[in-house]
């Protein structure tokens, strides 16, 4: 080397430098890729894809190549830069090339090249895969050497690299962020039912039931022309017949659509109606939905009444509501989002609520962050808090809101005043504003 021209030592060291800037963006650039979206590519048939999954599935080889390359490189460098430094200066000159160099490749070979790539993983990646795939067969011995002791140190901290995928996998939580961040790719709507999906593993019927009380059903112990009457006006295309209660004696579930050519005929009997009727379809009230949207499929039914662990009818679940929780609002029943009836806004910004309101459909409607975890209404909100039935004026505190009883009744809470706590700091920000 030290015969060789000094333009040529140069023209050799810029050589070298531009390689480790090659290894080193290329080392980034495949750690940076999203390795969601390169499967997407893989299946479209990206070949540069491809090449960059394989080498992805063994991290160990692909970082030993580039490592291997980049450091030998970097010392070869070192080498020429200091015969370049000894022939201009001399010895004294090896302490100066040391310094120079090395801010030459940490700001040309590493800095900027790896932050490109961080930028710009693909446009680097999918092309460097094309030359690290042979370069890693060529240099696979002493890849294996080197890995072998690199992987044996891992092992001592029972570190096991064959994980690769587990390692990528998104948590449920981490999907729900992805959805949410995705402003730009997915519109409001489409982001609303795609969380809605994620969260029916953790929603249960109970929480979006019909309450037993506000069930539509039709006792068939009164007069038969009240019967008929009954089930005209039912806003459901499927009714539960029960004797004298639901909770002691249910008859069955009659298809109105189906139950109609009976219906319409002059001499129809309740014999005829009760025939026709379908055996009811319990469910535990502890069932997720994402369990329950399958068994309505497996057991060819639309609606399910829900009962406790004592068997106790607790309520009534359609497929409608089951819907409703991924797509929003289908249609006007008993139990829907909140209606304009039911919450009063006021200039001050606090509402005046139906105490009767389901908590989920309030926090879902108006985006609060009410508790959910215990009872599913206002009403049972504040009795469980204060372990009373209170007076009206009775207020409390529930996280960032006050409730107020405004209206109660003999055995429940009939109306509630809601005011937000507005944070102070927030305050202040909105006034400098």
């Amino acid at each position: 080397m030290n015969s060789l021209d000094i333009s040529i030592l140069f023209g050799i060291l810029a050589l070298l430098i531009i390689l480790s800037a090659l290894f080193s963006s290329s080392e980034t650039s495949m750690m940076a890729l999203n390795r969601y979206r390169l499967k997407h590519k893989v299946k479209s048939g990206h070949k540069g894809a491809k090449l960059a999954q394989k080498l992805l599935e063994t991290p160990d080889r692909l970082l030993g190549v580039i490592l291997l390359g980049n450091n030998f490189v970097n010392i070869f460098a070192s080498s020429i830069a200091t015969i370049i430094a000894m022939k201009l200066i001399g010895e004294a000159g090896i302490a100066i090339a040391a310094g120079l160099l090395t801010l030459v490749v940490l700001v040309f070979a590493e800095v900027a090249p790896k932050t490109l790539a961080a930028l710009y993983p693909e446009k680097i990646a999918y092309p460097a895969a094309y030359v690290l795939t042979p370069l890693l067969k060529l240099l696979s011995p002493i890849v294996w050497l080197v890995n072998f002791f690199a992987n044996g140190f891992l092992r001592l901290f029972k570190i096991n690299i064959k994980n690769v995928e587990d390692a990528h996998a998104l948590t449920h939580e981490e999907l729900q962020t992805l959805i949410y961040e995705a402003t730009s790719q997915l519109p409001e709507q489409y982001q609303s039912m795609l969380s809605s999906v994620l969260q029916l593993e953790s929603v249960t019927v109970e929480d979006v039931m019909i309450p037993k009380q506000d069930m539509y059903a039709v006792d068939v112990d009164q007069p038969f022309d009240q019967i008929l009457k009954a089930i005209q006006k039912s806003p459901y295309t499927r009714v539960p017949l029960y004797r004298g209660s639901l909770d002691e004696d249910l008859v069955g579930i009659v298809n109105l659509r189906r139950a109609l050519p009976i219906l319409m005929r002059s001499d129809v009997k309740l014999k005829d109606i009760i025939k026709i009727s379908r055996p009811a379809y319990f469910i535990p009230e502890t069932t997720s939905l994402s369990v329950q949207l399958g068994k309505f499929n497996e057991q060819k039914r639309r609606m399910a009444l829900i009962v406790d662990e004592y068997g106790d009818l607790q309520g009534m679940l359609t497929m409608e509501d089951l819907l409703e929780e991924i797509v929003g609002k289908l249609s006007t029943d008993a139990k829907s989002k909140p209606e304009d009836d039911a919450v009063a806004l006021h200039e001050d910004g606090s509402m005046t609520i139906d105490a009767s309101e389901f908590i989920r459909d309030l926090n879902k409607e108006y985006k609060f962050s009410l508790p959910t975890n215990g009872p599913k209404t206002l009403n049972g909100l504040i009795q469980e808090e204060l372990e009373a039935l209170p007076s009206p004026g009775t207020c409390i505190k529930v996280g960032d809101y006050v409730l107020e009883v405004i209206e109660t009744s003999s055995n429940a809470i009939e109306a509630v005043k809601l005011t937000k706590l507005v944070d102070k700091k927030s305050k202040k920000a909105a006034h400098d504003e």
